[in-house]
């Protein structure tokens, strides 16, 4: 078995020009591709969260109004939330009852609260805020604001950021 000349590509017809065929040019590999370096700037912040992880964490501090919360646990468990709904909605309609929804409100409303709150404090506001949004339009218009906005950085008085890693002490 003879091994590959030097240079030729399998994958590209032209035979031993470099990348897509297009000329190799100086300081260039020659592949033509050179992958972007790993942002290294800012501080070091702890991963975004993924939708188990939210969901856990949302219902493991079930009725915890104090603290912060990311806008990554706040818009993953409201998805999870949304798509639990959708679910009991088909059940109930293929059922032809309605207490899957019920249960399903019933069960959540308080954890929803919670979190909710906990992620108005993330962006340095009282949790009172929620109210707002019983002004008709506007008021749900501002909460969604106030959820996109990004976290205040370090502590504010509702507790550190969620976004910045603890240094441990052991």
């Amino acid at each position: 078995m003879s091994s590959p000349t030097p240079g030729y590509d399998p994958n590209n017809p032209q035979g031993a020009q470099p990348g897509w065929g297009a000329p190799q040019q100086p300081g260039y590999p020659a592949s033509g591709y050179t992958p972007a370096p790993a942002y290294s700037g800012g501080s070091a912040q702890a991963p975004s969260m993924g939708m188990p992880d939210a969901v856990r964490s949302v219902l493991t501090k079930y009725a915890t109004f104090s603290g912060r919360a990311r806008r990554s646990e706040y818009w993953w468990f409201y998805l999870a939330y949304v798509i639990a709904s959708v679910i009991a909605s088909v059940i109930n309609g293929i059922l032809d009852v309605r207490i899957f929804t019920i249960i399903l409100v019933l069960a959540a409303i308080i954890p929803t609260l919670a979190v909710s709150v906990r992620r108005l404090h993330d962006t340095g506001r009282s949790g009172w805020w929620l109210l707002i949004g019983l002004v008709p339009l506007v008021g749900v218009i501002v909460l969604i604001v106030f959820f996109c906005t990004d976290s205040q950085p370090g502590t504010n008085n509702y507790g550190p950021s969620p976004k910045e890693p603890v240094a441990s002490g052991y």
